[in-house]
């Protein structure tokens, strides 16, 4: 890989070039630690190129991802999954398609819909609970036929809890009633590098979002947008530009570039040792541990996840990625060291094993009485979850992680539902004005 863009940043640092441009800190830190960060922190200057027009250093760099990643076109995004997920569904309205959703899915999804005002039919999990559940093919094939109008299915897969869904198999049902597949791949970014390629986009999906970031070297914000139609791409980069800052960050794009690089050389190899090593820690701990979901960065223990991460935290200073009554999830990545997989496997064999609670089964699907949008931009006030059966939900605020809405704007709100949203510790919630 050509390194482009990582060679300007270091030219352009050694050039001594008086900054009169954005941004304020002129390339200098008032903390002296972040000072080789800040320096390499530049705006769209003559030659760094301009991510949503590139046609330089960052087009060449977006086409060596694609490469690597073995895609037909891939968008680089310093604004997250929630960016791609904007963009995958701006097309998607573009095309005048219905979109079926898995109900799994992340806050980004609902408020990308609450903006382009889409309407969404919900395909709801058989087991697993709402944070992270399994579904039927047979239902999203259902809901397919129920469409007279072109449609898309768009779910999550890895899930926050680690369950991959039957990517390749829903491709086949799409391909049957020329819908498209959309996948929020955020947390799956590696799997494209495992023995056997499970990306999205090897599988059959249309688009997909890669959060680089969640398990890559990757600073936060840095994600990919992969398409299995290039002729799409200057559309994709027309509807990123409607949502993305006019400034994205050159320190996050530099990461990903980096990133492939890394990719590109060793990380293939790191991936798959690092699933290896994960497969191994598995097979000793499920001596102790019952697990969830089937992705190979993912270690989901069925545990209270509450009382176990305070004993991680508190005797062997380890922090997970996400705790409730039921489970406990602990994200993995190929920059993990030998020791850091030794010290995670004492930390669990040592540690006492609590209970889970039952996931909680979920009650008939709630009736949306008004749109997403028309609910959502609506006067609202927040009420507790006692005050809140039958009144009409509003804007949607879900903590991240898991960032998984339990119910969504529009839906009216029964005692049942209300219930599970207790289970999950939320205690308010908003509600349109009577």
């Amino acid at each position: 890989m050509s390194k482009k863009l990582t060679i300007f940043l270091e030219n352009y640092e050694k050039s001594n070039m008086l900054r009169m441009h954005m941004p304020g800190h002129k390339g200098k830190s008032l903390i002296k630690k972040l000072s080789p960060a800040y320096a390499w922190d530049i705006t769209e200057i003559s030659g760094a190129d301009s991510l949503f027009e590139a046609d330089g250093i960052l087009k060449h760099a977006e086409q060596e991802t694609a490469q690597i990643y073995q895609v037909p076109a891939t968008c680089w995004s310093a604004g997250g999954s929630t960016l791609c997920i904007q963009a995958m569904l701006a097309q998607m309205k573009l095309e005048n398609r219905m979109i079926i959703a898995a109900r799994t899915v992340h806050r980004a999804f609902l408020n990308s819909c609450i903006l382009l005002d889409l309407p969404v039919k919900w395909v709801f999990p058989v087991s697993g609970g709402i944070i992270g559940g399994n579904y039927l093919l047979q239902d999203f094939e259902k809901a397919l036929q129920e469409i007279t109008k072109p449609a898309c299915i768009y779910l999550t897969s890895p899930d926050y809890l680690g369950n991959i869904q039957d990517i390749a198999g829903l491709a086949k049902i799409c391909k049957k009633y020329q819908a498209k597949l959309l996948v929020d791949n955020a947390h799956g970014t590696h799997l494209a590098f495992l023995k056997k390629n499970q990306h999205p986009i090897a599988l059959g999906a249309d688009m997909c979002c890669d959060s680089a970031h969640k398990t890559l070297p990757a600073l936060t914000g840095g994600a990919f947008l992969h398409m299995k139609n290039p002729d799409n791409l200057n559309l994709i980069k027309q509807h990123m530009q409607m949502f993305g800052s006019t400034s994205p960050s050159y320190l996050i794009m530099q990461s990903l570039e980096t990133c492939t690089e890394w990719l590109a050389t060793q990380g293939k190899e790191q991936i798959q040792i690092c699933a290896e090593r994960v497969e191994k820690l598995k097979q000793k701990l499920a001596k102790k541990y019952l697990f969830i979901g089937n992705d190979s960065m993912h270690l989901t223990l069925q545990v209270n996840g509450i009382l176990m991460s305070e004993i991680l935290r508190k005797n062997y200073q380890i922090e997970c990625e996400y705790a409730d009554k039921t489970c406990l999830v602990l994200l993995l990545s190929p920059m993990m060291t030998e020791e850091d997989f030794a010290r995670l496997e004492f930390a669990c064999m040592n540690c006492e094993v609590i209970p889970a609670e039952s996931v909680p089964e979920l009650p008939l699907p709630l009736k949306q009485i008004y749109s997403m949008r028309e609910s959502a931009f609506a006067p609202w006030e927040m009420i507790h979850l006692e005050q809140a059966e039958g009144r009409i939900c509003a804007t949607v605020q879900v903590p991240c992680p898991p960032a998984v809405p339990i119910v969504v704007s529009g839906e009216y709100l029964t005692k049942d539902w209300l219930e599970i949203m207790k289970f999950y510790h939320l205690e308010k919630i908003a509600v349109m004005r009577e």
